[in-house]
């Protein structure tokens, strides 16, 4: 795929950018530059298929709340996964224009892509993008939210056939918050790692 367009948007906003062919080159790009430091994930199918977690874990100190170990429980991996000094996460949908979206369930993903580390990697395969922001948007809730509610057992219309947003009131919608980045924040920096495949919701 040609990331050309995205990466030159997301530059001129402010973003770093790298692209890789492969999950397995991205996976060695973040393990390259992330080193001997805190990292906090946040619950991602696209990580996981990187086995970022292992593999970043020889040699940095990792927090995920989708790896608990014995005697902790979510929310204190949550919490130290929010003051980690490097945060990981994707993104539900990525507009060609630069614009980047995530819709949140427990908030800990999104609050932890504004605020609270030294730097945040997104990384976006390449199903991720589309191309204007309206579309992202729609894929955000159209696409990833219902996948989502189904792998965790959801009992939201959505789930049922993974099909789309039914704008539900049920009390297990996941769909409760959506953050859109413009630019980074302010307080920390932002890199997005592009990556030449399928990768996560």
């Amino acid at each position: 795929m040609d990331f050309t367009k995205v990466k030159k948007e997301l530059e001129a906003r402010g973003f770093q950018v790298a692209v890789c062919p492969t999950k397995e080159e991205a996976a060695a790009y973040l393990n390259k530059q992330i080193d001997g430091v805190s990292v906090g994930f946040g619950g991602s199918m696209t990580l996981k298929e990187l086995g970022l977690f292992d593999s970043l874990g020889g040699h940095n100190e990792v927090y995920s709340h989708l790896n608990t170990p014995e005697g902790k429980t979510k929310d204190e991996i949550r919490a130290l996964a929010a003051g980690a000094d490097v945060y990981l996460t994707s993104v539900n949908g990525l507009a060609e224009t630069g614009e980047v979206i995530n819709i949140d369930g427990a908030g800990n993903r999104v609050a932890s892509s504004l605020y609270g580390h030294k730097k945040v990697y997104f990384v976006v395969g390449r199903n991720k993008l589309a191309p204007t922001y309206d579309e992202a948007l729609w894929r955000a809730r159209n696409v990833a939210a219902p996948k989502n509610a189904q792998r965790l057992g959801c009992k939201t219309p959505c789930a049922v056939k993974a099909d789309r947003c039914y704008d539900c009131k049920s009390p297990e919608r996941i769909c409760r918050a959506l953050v859109v980045l413009w630019r980074p924040m302010m307080s920390c920096e932002m890199e997005i790692v592009l990556v030449d495949e399928e990768l996560g919701y």
